[in-house]
């Protein structure tokens, strides 16, 4: 009986990198012949864990999710730049968030022609940075799908699906991916592994 119930066992974990693949490229097939936008925010310059850096976290990953869905990439940036240097920026994101800020972004994209927005964002202080909140509410979401992805050091995706769930009014909020920043600055195959299996094109687990 004891042989019998390892059998069993090992069958069902064999089974598990299927079904999993099976699920994700169920997702994989939903999305095809969609029109696919990749907005994000991302910050370079000194970030946690990573020093200086030319290109932020969250703006590396929306690159492979970009390439890999053929989204078309749109940049969330501020009017005014946040402070090169880690600890004031952080202060300033912190008072942003307390106050409810809504800080000026530049340029728009036309949200409401695209089936499927891919929404990324850092974490910051358990939530997204105030600036993607302008950029949500520039929009009407209803009938959307919106997939979120943030870089993080820890604090994974906190409670911002359902924040976005809330924000984007009318919009379907699929589960979305967490990867560490320092992942995708210096470990940028493991991170493309993680994107890939997220998005159903890998059937690694």
């Amino acid at each position: 009986m004891k042989t019998i119930a390892l059998i069993i066992g090992a069958l069902l974990i064999s089974l598990c990198p299927m079904t999993y693949a099976q699920s994700n490229n169920k997702i994989k097939k939903n999305m095809e012949n969609k029109k696919v936008l990749v907005a994000f925010f991302s910050r370079a310059d000194e970030n946690y864990n990573v020093g200086h850096i030319e290109k932020g976290n969250t703006h590396i990953v929306a690159e492979m999710i970009a390439q890999k869905t053929h989204g078309e990439l749109f940049h969330i940036v501020t009017v005014k730049p946040y402070p090169a240097e880690y600890m004031p920026c952080v202060k300033q994101a912190k008072q942003e968030k307390e106050s409810g800020a809504r800080p000026e972004i530049k340029g728009d994209v036309k949200v409401e022609e695209y089936d499927v927005v891919y929404l990324g964002y850092p974490n910051w202080w358990g939530d997204m940075p105030m600036a993607v909140y302008t950029f949500i509410e520039k929009h009407d979401w209803k009938g959307k799908t919106v997939i979120p992805f943030c870089t993080h050091e820890g604090s994974g995706l906190s409670g911002t699906e359902e924040k976005i769930r809330q924000a984007c009014k009318g919009a379907t909020v699929e589960k979305g991916l967490a990867i560490k920043g320092s992942v995708a600055q210096n470990s940028r195959d493991k991170a493309k592994q993680s994107v890939d299996i997220w998005l159903g094109v890998s059937e690694k687990r």
